[in-house]
């Protein structure tokens, strides 16, 4: 018994030794009383106001008793002594009373949180325009009309709007997320509730200790580990050159501290991203997309600015966002007309030889012409930190924005050009070689295309996430181009190029995709040992027990990352089609099912799970399972596809025909779904067929749907072949049309 104490007590004294020499967070007020010049800068900040309880002090928006009519429906705003109430629609169509408790940000407008008994907070969709009233605000204004229907993912009490997963990484700091999957709850917890000192400092009970300390000179760091230093320490101006540039660069981390939040991504891990100087540790950074970006890199979608960033030369040069931001206020360092001349020479480009506008003038300001704003939530206007050269011409080819068309509303892009083109005639920008073409061929299904997005992928001028991005489009474009392109890119020391590499190989054959990737599967990176595991998972039934060994250890991280997130029904459906292909099919089943259960509008576990038990040839569950996702989410384009495959399998033309057309109601963009309803259509409705393929070659420019639209109007002797022929011609290889020209005996 005494011996058992004396453990006791030793393991005490050696667990309280080990908390309390542990890295703390120790709270903004334990920084407030030596740093006052940062604490009143960051006072009142977006960063402050990220997120509050909602209080008197927070709230902005009228709660007195104000009604804001929609569709003839009145939604109710008003107060219960010190509380925030609603009145709005709930998920069963019905008007129900909600407690606003949390404020979110505070200008050009301010969002309101419900927390519910589970823990989940939800945004609501209505908004407060807090701008003045003469810029239009002062208002109530719903952010989200299209998102009506229970079943959107982005109806405000689903996913789309939850801030335990979508949010609370960024609006706060320390967050842990707690989500307990059995009971489907949250117990989030953050240290302070907003962005505070700690959140870009990191935990602060090191450099408590080091204030204490009667020689502080000695620790350099302060008792911080992180370096949020500039990168750059001193520029200058070289001979003939206008701008400054840096005299070295050493790469501190305020970049990396800055992007945690300030880019597109998704969390991977509660890991320390920082520590490890590798972004890829927490977080999977979005690529150079169609669905985010234009072709020439400017920004679509929100991207919260690192991804454009990334591609600028500002990057290139050791630029960190303190050069230009007051870290703690968030507000330029310097007026928005001279911040840039601190390293562009106000003689070069101050002047109307340069902007080629009247001084003083809104296109005299270097950021109208090279920071477009794009206006998201409806007044929210961000700028693009690309600092891209207006090109009018990339506006006409591939309906680029065109800068100029800003201010000039009136004018188009050929206007623009011609003036662009006589204010610089010697300009060598149109001659150097740009990606932009090259993204938006590729974006088009463009065939060859691979040997140029190769070139990029390889040409190392061209910043790293663009290489990237250049290599994550090679995935349907499989060639000895895009396989030398891939088997490089794998060894280069930039994380997010060999991440380009993994998703550019996910098309490749067994042999050369392994040999290809297994070596990323000891990569130090998370994200890329990952996503190298994800991508050869499928081959899994093929390799060795020896292979098999080294995948699963890669495979384990995967795995660790959908536990992260299991929150959400993706993950779960990751897991699940890893013990697919693993046949672990019992398995696999429980976790298509848990994914419906915690995310019952997520179509992809429907869908999937229907495809495990065609694999196991129920096809009456096949069916059963999609129509009940068809039911939960109706207007689904992916399900009805799914259902038109499953009916077409069970001979039930009629049925197929049915779900493919309103596959392509729901989804009018995209060109498969009206190529198989082409196919679907031939035998009872062939003029309706044609229609459809013809749709799917517009949307696509895919050689193979002509094609096919061709064959069948041959076999069906339409009047319209020839022309079809015709058009053919012009984008397939003569072999191609003689041969089907000879199979009809067409002269």
């Amino acid at each position: 018994m005494i011996i058992k104490q004396i453990t006791f007590i030793a393991f005490f004294i050696v667990f309280f030794i080990f908390t309390i020499s542990a890295t703390e967070y120790v709270g903004v007020k334990q920084c407030e009383s030596c740093h006052q010049k940062e604490y009143q800068a960051w006072q009142g900040s977006h960063h402050d106001m990220s997120m509050k309880h909602a209080n008197s002090a927070s709230v902005l928006g009228n709660f007195t008793d104000f009604k804001f009519v929609e569709n003839n429906q009145a939604n109710r705003f008003y107060r219960k002594e010190n509380q925030y109430w609603v009145n709005i629609k709930g998920p069963d169509g019905k008007f129900h009373d909600y407690q606003i408790k949390y404020t979110f940000g505070y200008e050009p407008l301010q969002q309101y949180m419900v927390e519910f008994d589970d823990g989940r907070v939800q945004l609501i969709p209505f908004a407060w325009d807090s701008r003045p009233k003469s810029q239009g605000g002062q208002r109530w204004f719903n952010l989200y009309p299209q998102f009506t229907q229970n079943h959107q993912e982005f109806f405000w009490t689903n996913t789309g709007q939850n801030w335990n997963y979508m949010c609370a990484d960024c609006h706060s700091t320390n967050v842990s997320k707690n989500f307990d999957v059995e009971s489907n709850s949250y117990k989030t917890a953050f240290s302070e509730i907003n962005v505070a000192c700690e959140a870009c400092h990191g935990p602060a009970s090191e450099h408590i200790k080091w204030t204490k300390q009667i020689n502080t000179d000695d620790n350099i760091d302060k008792g911080f580990s992180r370096d949020l230093s500039r990168s750059v320490k001193a520029w200058a101006l070289k001979d003939n050159a206008t701008t400054m540039s840096p005299t070295s660069i050493k790469h501190s981390q305020q970049n990396l501290v800055c992007a945690q939040c300030h880019s597109r991504h998704v969390q991977i891990s509660d890991k320390d991203h920082i520590a490890a100087n590798e972004f890829g540790e927490r977080y999977m950074l979005s690529l150079i997309n169609s669905s985010l970006y234009y072709p020439d890199g400017q920004v679509y979608d929100e991207n919260f600015v690192y991804g454009s960033f990334l591609q600028s030369k500002m990057n290139a040069n050791g630029v960190v966002c303190s050069n230009c931001h007051d870290p703690h206020s968030a507000q330029l360092t310097l007026p928005q007309e001279v911040i840039c001349l601190q390293c562009h020479q106000a003689d070069n480009y101050a002047n109307k030889k340069h902007h080629n506008h009247k001084e003083s003038s809104a296109g005299a300001q270097c950021v109208n012409c090279h920071m477009p704003e794009t206006t998201y939530m409806q007044v929210d206007n961000r700028r693009d930190h690309g600092w891209h050269i207006p090109r009018p011409d990339f506006a006409q080819q591939f309906n680029t924005p065109d800068s100029c068309l800003t201010c000039h509303q009136d004018k188009d892009s050929q206007w623009s050009d011609k003036h662009v083109l006589s204010w610089f005639p010697d300009s060598t920008i149109r001659r150097d070689e740009h990606f932009a073409p090259v993204f938006a061929a590729a974006d088009l299904n463009y065939p060859g295309i691979s040997k140029e997005l190769s070139k990029i992928a390889q040409t190392k001028p061209y910043p790293a996430i663009i290489r990237a991005s250049a290599l994550d489009r090679l995935a349907n474009k499989v060639d000895t181009n895009s396989l030398i392109a891939i088997a490089r890119a794998v060894k280069s020391e930039e994380s997010i190029i060999r991440l380009g590499a993994i998703n550019g190989a996910i098309q490749l054959p067994a042999v050369e995709r392994w040999r290809v990737l297994s070596p990323l599967l000891t990569d130090e990176v998370l994200a890329v040992r990952a996503e190298a595991a994800s991508a050869l998972t499928p081959l899994w039934q093929e390799l060795n027990p020896d292979q098999q060994h080294l995948l699963q250890s890669a495979l384990n991280d995967y795995l660790s990352i959908q536990h992260f997130n299991n929150d959400r029904g993706f993950a779960h459906t990751n897991t699940a089609n890893i013990l697919v292909h693993q046949g672990k099919y019992t398995e696999a089943q429980q976790a298509y099912q848990q994914s419906i259960k915690i995310e019952p509008y997520f179509a992809r576990a429907y869908i999937n799970l229907a495809e495990l038990y065609r694999l196991q040839k129920n096809n009456k569950q096949t069916l059963i399972t999609l129509l009940n996702g068809f039911e939960k989410i109706p207007d689904s384009a992916e399900l009805a596809y799914a259902l038109g495959l499953a009916y077409i399998r069970n001979k039930q033309a009629t049925k197929a025909n049915l779900f493919f057309a309103k596959a392509t109601e729901f989804a009018p963009e995209n060109s498969n779904y009206f190529y198989v309803y082409g196919i679907s259509l031939e035998q009872t409705q062939p003029l309706d067929a044609y229609k459809a393929l013809l749709q799917a070659y517009r949307l696509s420019n895919n050689p193979q749907h002509l094609y096919t639209l061709c064959d069948m109007q041959l076999r069906n002797n339409s009047s319209q072949a020839k022309q079809c022929l015709s058009k053919l011609s012009k984008v397939a290889p003569d072999n191609v049309i003689k041969q089907l020209k000879a199979q009809y005996k067409i002269n």
